[in-house]
């Protein structure tokens, strides 16, 4: 049979990478040109500059870095410890263990919280293991802010205030890979010592660019660690910061002008703000309407819903994968995958980045169908009006349509 494209267009409702706006495609759709012109460092600056209002900071230094969000892991981990140095990380789902995994691989001493997957950080447990390091020997928190394997969001400022409780002088390092963007994430405000995103999530943009933001304190430990650091290393960035030229090797051109245009519809045409409410307006949306179809979603608790992906559990006649065929085969809906621990048992529904009312209304009926199709007795329309009415009641009027 001769290739055909399915028709109209593929729904992506997975929680990375994302849909990419147009005006993010066409700045990106450009010639090479050369960054070390007199012209280039000005769009830079600006991007480098720009990129820290999502995180809150007003102190923080940013680093962006040709990588995915694995190589921001790896360039945090590297530029503020050093091999033998001890790291408590509570272990929630699939992206913590893979950043654990590469911790281990660096050399590092790690100290894991296991959790059941679908619950967030033990803070009980994180409390005692600070109290009880009397001489300080941890050098690092590191946690994952938003677990998309399970549909977790962890409260940061409950796990800062464990490390005040305690009196700890460790540092915070948070993954804010699917977070940042799109739910509320203060660095300053809880001081947390480095963070880090990649391009793919909430600034929907391709993948191919993990952004750091570092705080003063940071800094000053990338000053005095051993690990051996190359192509991720801070110093060097510093030096062409000082410079003027912003970068040590060749930056991606078009990576940098497409994000130019993210921040630009980020923080200058719909608002930080208004993007989060959206994110928490269309997560509830989702979860009523798993809640109509008869299903429960990943999280254990209302406290850690994540608003930028909902996991679906299926009952456990039903092979999950198996939802997530039918709807990619049949109607060309995206959807994620269970990983990890949950593999087969839950699908995920991602609303993240760019998207609206209606397109999430259109991903829930692909499911609905989907669900169907693969032997659940779910009733056609419960889910998409279950949505619909939690919409109907929390939209706001298109802020340039007024």
């Amino acid at each position: 049979m001769e290739y055909f494209p399915a028709p109209g267009r593929n729904h992506l409702f997975v929680p990375g990478p994302t849909n990419i706006p147009e005006a993010v495609l066409q700045a990106m759709n450009r010639n090479n040109e050369d960054h070390r012109s007199p012209a280039f460092p000005a769009l830079s600056k600006s991007v480098i500059e720009d990129v820290k209002q999502l995180f809150r900071t007003q102190t923080a230094t940013s680093f962006i870095f040709p990588s995915s969000g694995t190589g921001a892991w790896e360039s945090t981990l590297t530029n503020t410890l050093s091999p033998g140095d001890k790291i408590i990380v509570p272990c929630l789902g699939q992206f913590a263990v893979i950043w654990i995994n590469l911790m281990k691989r660096l050399n590092f001493d790690v100290d894991v919280i296991e959790s059941e997957w679908g619950e967030g950080v033990n803070l009980d447990i994180l409390l005692q293991k600070l109290q009880a390091d009397r001489s300080h020997a941890v050098k690092a928190v590191c946690v994952v802010h938003n677990e998309t394997s399970t549909g977790v969001t962890n409260d940061l400022g409950l796990v800062r205030k464990s490390l005040d409780e305690a009196g700890h002088p460790a540092l915070l390092l948070v993954d804010g890979v699917s977070s940042v963007g799109a739910i509320d994430f203060r660095m300053d405000e809880w001081r947390v010592d480095v963070a880090l995103t990649g391009s793919q999530k909430a600034l929907s943009l391709p993948t191919g660019l993990g952004i750091v933001c570092a705080s003063p304190k940071a800094l000053e430990a990338c000053k005095h660690v051993k690990s051996t650091r190359g192509y991720f290393d801070w110093r060097e960035y510093l030096e062409c910061y000082k410079a003027g030229t912003y970068w040590p090797y060749t930056p991606s051109v078009q990576m940098l002008y497409g994000l130019r245009a993210s921040l630009d519809l980020i923080l200058k045409v719909e608002g930080l703000e208004n993007i989060i409410a959206r994110h928490l307006r269309l997560a509830e949306a989702t979860r009523e309407a798993v809640k109509a179809w008869g299903l429960t979603v990943s999280a254990k608790k209302p406290e850690w819903d994540s608003a930028v992906v909902t996991g679906v559990v299926v009952p456990p006649w039903l092979d999950s994968n198996d939802v997530i065929k039918i709807a990619w085969k049949k109607y060309n809906l995206s959807l994620g995958v269970g990983l990890g621990k949950v593999a087969g048992k839950l699908f995920r529904i991602g609303h993240l980045g760019y998207m609206n009312e209606l397109q999430l209304l259109g991903a829930l009926a692909g499911v609905e169908l989907s669900l169907k199709d693969v032997g659940y007795p779910v009733v056609l329309g419960s889910g998409v009006a279950a949505a619909q009415g939690c919409l109907s009641k929390q939209t706001p009027l298109i802020a340039s349509r007024l």
